[in-house]
């Protein structure tokens, strides 16, 4: 006889296997806002701690300060944000939350790996002599192999990004 209390036997594939793994979020938040004195249809920023927004690419002109208020609401600095018109003056902003770091350096791009104990250090994807003393912390978290990816958002301002390997 079966027993009504207990779950029954499922393969161990049904989950994945049929309704596949999800997807990792891309977003902390979606929200919307009302902008009036923002023109265009997209506009795409950075929030950085002190305050600033960087404008990285809009097809318009304005001040995305109503779109940032509204983030803002729901997640804190520092965070980058995509937004695209909904409406007359209603705009929809996704945004996440970004590692930033502050450090002087080459390029715009830097990537610093480290595998068996050799770091490898791109700059621009070209393979530079020496690291960027900011970054080596950001590596030792992961206690070993590591990738490190630094872009540049404006000045002396990075987001970076690290991960296990």
């Amino acid at each position: 006889m079966l027993d009504p209390d207990r779950e029954p036997v499922r393969p161990a594939w049904d989950k994945a296997g049929v309704h596949g793994i999800a997807r990792p979020r891309a977003w902390d938040t979606v929200v919307t806002s009302d902008a009036e004195g923002l023109h265009g249809n997209s506009v795409t920023f950075v929030a950085l701690p002190d305050g600033a927004l960087v404008v990285e690419s809009a097809d318009g002109e304005g001040d995305p300060t109503p779109l940032a208020a509204a983030v803002e609401a729901e997640i804190p600095r520092p965070y980058r944000a995509e937004a695209v018109r909904r409406g007359e003056s209603l705009w929809a902003i996704a945004a996440r939350r970004i590692e930033l770091a502050q450090f002087v350096a080459d390029g715009d791009d830097l990537e610093l790996t480290a595998h068996d104990g050799e770091r490898t250090l791109a700059v621009d994807g070209q393979r530079a002599f020496g690291s960027v003393a900011a970054l080596e912390p950001l590596g030792d978290r992961h206690r070993g192999s590591f990738a490190i990816r630094a872009r540049r958002i404006e000045g002396d301002w990075w987001e970076v990004q690290s991960d296990p390997l």
